[in-house]
């Protein structure tokens, strides 16, 4: 089997995938996130998912390596990760009461046959109209500067919400493992067959 590579450090991404009982390893994939002008959301969450999954393959030359890359979206306009309170402020208080959609890009890159698998998985979030003092205590207890639009849906981010809409609920926190299980399967690994 080949050597499958996690390529990501997000402590979220690595927990999802161990559920998956598979040996892995992660690497950095140290790439540059910027937008490019005009390219739409799907477009951005699919090419930063295949270039950090390129960006560890010239390390990992005969490896299954998973790129992700997760933006949320309202309006059309892209709510990245915060990075502090203020920021994580504004994006709940824009969120309340609204709908965000939540784009995860994925992809599984073959380094030894140089095929990869893309996709892009959609998951809504309809958010419960909230006070500001109910965003304050929010961020004070969990502190989500570090994820995409201001929550952890794993966490306490859940009590944000009044539905969840998708297909594979893991996409919310970056990692869509139905769909990574289906490409996985093309690459003849099946996760149920492991021991």
């Amino acid at each position: 089997m080949a050597k499958l590579v996690l390529a990501s450090t997000s402590p979220y991404r690595r927990q999802l995938l161990e559920r998956l009982g598979l040996r892995f390893e992660t690497a950095s994939p140290n790439t540059d996130e910027s937008p490019r002008k005009g390219e739409t959301p799907e477009q951005l969450v699919s090419r930063l998912a295949e270039a950090k999954a390129s960006a560890v393959a010239e390390n990992f030359p005969d490896a299954l390596i998973i790129g992700s890359d997760q933006v949320a979206v309202l309006d059309g306009r892209v709510l990245g990760k915060p990075g502090d309170h203020v920021t994580a402020t504004q994006q709940l208080t824009d969120a309340s009461g609204r709908r965000v959609e939540f784009l995860t890009g994925l992809c599984l890159l073959n380094s030894a046959t140089h095929h990869s698998q893309v996709c892009v998985a959609r998951f809504s979030v309809q958010f419960r109209i909230l006070s500001e003092r109910q965003i304050e205590n929010y961020l004070q207890r969990e502190q989500p500067y570090h994820c995409a639009g201001s929550f952890k849906s794993e966490g306490l981010g859940i009590a944000l919400f009044e539905r969840l809409e998708g297909n594979d609920p893991n996409a919310l926190i970056g990692l869509p493992l139905i769909e990574l299980i289906n490409m996985l399967n093309t690459e003849g690994l099946d996760v149920l067959a492991m021991r």
